[in-house]
């Protein structure tokens, strides 16, 4: 692992740039060592600096904890295939259409998955290494299906965090009741990209005892601000 850049800022958040291999990343620490680890999953293909997981990310670390985000295969600027990049092409297009999408985001983000657990898996044992950082670990973000797979083969993920869920590939649909880390899913109910039965089905099949769902009035990027102090009163039940 190598930083490649480092910036604080006045909330005594510091941002580190790193790569590992081919694989880019963030770090954001503060101070609090050796810290617990969350990993900060963006939805699939956004790259890691969409503002919106930064700031997320800045809020968790300043409340004690290592956060950490990469550009796994296909996500920011990672080259994409032809074929991927076709297949996202479609992908807007029937949603935008109201046309059936299921094939098409089968296609376009279960091999995305697949893709990203192995890269999320090396990083996470790079990080571990670092003294500042330490487990337990927590993974949370708007990639659910990536989510679910690290929660089932990853053992050192001890509390994760989901947010919507509607469109999930059907291997992590069947992964889901495998799933038994402490769980919070935050749905928003008007989320127009992810229905809201399929998610309520979602969270009902996942295997945890310990499982919570918030669901809010609004659009996919309405979630209200004090979910974000409540998802971190739930790492602190879980991490800390």
């Amino acid at each position: 692992m190598q930083f490649t850049s480092e910036e604080r800022f006045d909330d005594g958040v510091r941002q580190c740039e790193f790569t590992l291999g081919a694989i880019p990343g963030t770090l954001w620490t503060s101070g609090v060592a050796p810290a617990p680890l969350v990993l900060m999953a963006h939805n699939n293909g956004l790259p890691k600096a969409d503002p919106r997981l930064a700031a997320r990310a800045r809020y968790t670390a300043a409340r004690g904890y290592a956060v950490a985000t990469i550009d796994a295969v296909g996500c920011g600027d990672r080259p994409r295939s032809a074929a991927e990049e076709r297949a996202r092409a479609d992908l807007r297009r029937a949603m935008q259409a109201g046309e059936p999408v299921d094939e098409i985001f089968e296609s376009v983000v279960g091999p995305m998955v697949e893709k990203a657990v192995p890269e999320w898996q090396m990083t996470l044992d790079a990080l571990l290494e670092l003294p500042e950082i330490a487990g337990p670990v927590g993974y949370s973000g708007g990639w659910t299906a990536l989510g679910i797979r690290l929660a089932v083969v990853e053992p050192r993920i001890a509390a994760a965090g989901f947010f919507a869920g509607g469109f999930v590939p059907r291997a992590q649909r069947e992964e889901a009741r495998h799933v038994t880390v402490p769980l919070l899913f935050l749905l928003q109910w008007d989320d127009e990209g992810n229905p809201r039965q399929r998610a309520l089905d979602l969270f009902d099949a996942f295997g945890s005892e310990e499982k919570t769902l918030h669901a809010n009035l609004g659009g996919h990027t309405g979630t209200p601000w004090f979910e974000l102090e409540d998802g971190c009163r739930f790492l602190d039940r879980h991490l800390k």
